[in-house]
């Protein structure tokens, strides 16, 4: 630091109310008694690669980070926006904010994208923040090679979804990663547009419309993240080549809700997932070569939705246990291929011990086509009428319009030890030998066990 540079900031601590020095190789800002912040000041007269500290205290007013530097908070000091802007503007490329409490007033525009930390430069990292009260999170305008971990984002509360932004918005931004954030309250949990190469793991969204929105993105990868009670935990459209490993899609519900949405989406892979307890388990339109192995669909009102405008996608090895019907096919064809899954309504022996059932299994019966078909027969899914239906079929199978089926059921349930469980992980990989009972109870109860919003307030109390 040169000489003027100490003096300059000597005066300005001293006007703070202190005489404490700066750390060494750094800066160190300290809050003025009526609150107003030190800290542009500061990061105005910061060279590229400075390391700008804040300690704890409340500190208010908007920053601009025009340079390269690291702007660290110790003792998690709280930056409150002027409501006019985003709170935190990020213009350099290389800048690195970490540990600060940002609150963003609860108000903001829309159309202006007002964040709480809103960053339009590449390599920027955001660590271990917490964002309450902003329009929009953390927003990644064209800013390539971005990282944003072990963050907090809640949104303006007394809002309808569509008032508020995204948690964490991603626009036009590639090789991007999003790990271990935490996100609830806002319109989408993580929204992803045209933004390509990125690594998603280890995240939560919940309690807000959908936990992942996505367009126009191709190539990204998803791990170990939940998604939950929302209209949809993921939407995806328009996008190509996404990958999806062990991700929790549960607690969708509404009279469209969904897990896992595919529209206009071709060659995604989607294994070891847990899709549970959803209005519709998994919806396919207008995609193609999707492959899903080694999934549990559970405990949904319809396991899958499928249009015909969808083709050559491939069902192998996945476990579908409890949902209300397996299949709701909205046209009068469908080429996806079913092989080897496990159905708990199945109940066909396996008389030779080969695992697999003695014969093939139907998945679909003339209410289901109906109701793939005519939206007011969904009012009648749980008559006697759809039950009388689905009997004739079994029993006069000349009446189904279009046969799907599973020509190599599984008997038994199979172990899938990489799909994430509410239930216990050692009591899961146990139960393969004991039949789809205990299977769908340790699901079932463990779902309903474990509150939806419980994540969501004891994150709110730490």
């Amino acid at each position: 630091m040169t000489p003027a540079m100490v003096l300059l900031v000597l005066g300005l601590l001293q006007a703070a109310g202190t005489d404490a020095l700066p750390p060494q190789g750094g800066l160190e800002a300290r809050p003025h008694a009526d609150h107003t912040s030190p800290i542009q000041a500061l990061i105005d007269r910061a060279q590229p690669g400075d390391r700008v500290t804040v300690p704890a205290g409340t500190y208010e007013g908007d920053l601009l980070l025009d340079r390269a530097i690291t702007l660290t908070g110790v003792g998690r000091p709280t930056l409150i926006g002027s409501g006019t802007g985003s709170v935190v503007r990020v213009r350099a490329a290389g800048v690195t904010i970490e540990g600060f409490d940002i609150d963003g007033r609860g108000t903001g525009d829309l159309g202006r994208d007002t964040s709480g930390i809103h960053v339009a430069a590449p390599r920027a990292i955001i660590r271990d923040c917490r964002i309450r009260q902003a329009l929009f999170g953390i927003y990644l305008r064209e800013a390539d090679d971005a990282v944003v971990e072990n963050s907090t984002v809640t949104g303006i509360s007394g809002r309808d979804p569509g008032e508020n932004g995204s948690g964490i918005h991603v626009w036009n931004s590639q090789r991007f990663r999003l790990i271990g954030n935490w996100v609830a309250g806002t319109r989408d949990g993580f929204y992803i547009q045209s933004s390509s190469h990125g690594f998603v793991r280890g995240n939560r969204a919940g309690d807000l419309r959908y936990g992942l929105h996505y367009m126009f993105s191709d190539d990204n990868v998803f791990e170990d993240n939940v998604f939950e009670n929302g209209a949809a935990g993921a939407a995806l459209m328009y996008s190509n080549r996404m990958t999806f490993r062990r991700n929790r899609f549960v607690r969708n519900r509404g009279f469209a809700s969904v897990g896992l949405l595919l529209k206009a989406c071709d060659d995604v892979v989607a294994e070891d997932n847990l899709i549970a307890d959803n209005a519709r388990g998994i919806f396919l339109e207008g995609s193609y070569r999707n492959q899903f192995r080694r999934n549990i669909v559970a405990k949904s009102d319809m396991a899958l939705v499928i249009y015909d405008s969808s083709g050559a996608n491939v069902f192998e090895g996945n476990a579908f246990i409890g949902n209300l019907t397996p299949l709701s096919l909205s046209g009068k064809r469908t080429d996806t291929r079913f092989d080897r899954n496990y159905w708990s309504d199945h109940g066909d022996p396996d008389l030779d011990g080969d695992g697999i059932s003695d014969r093939p299994y139907r998945l679909s019966n003339v209410f289901d086509h109906l109701r793939g078909n005519l939206t007011a027969a969904d009012l009648f899914s749980r008559s006697i009428a759809a039950s009388a239906l689905g009997a004739a079929e079994r029993s006069f199978p000349i009446l189904d319009p279009i046969p799907v089926i599973d020509a190599h059921p599984l008997a038994r349930p199979p172990a899938l030890d990489a799909v994430p469980a509410e239930a216990p992980a050692a009591a899961v990989r146990s139960v393969a030998s004991t039949g789809p009972p205990l299977l769908l109870l340790l699901i079932g109860g463990g779902l309903l066990a474990t509150g939806g919003r419980s994540w969501v307030r004891s994150r709110s109390a730490s």
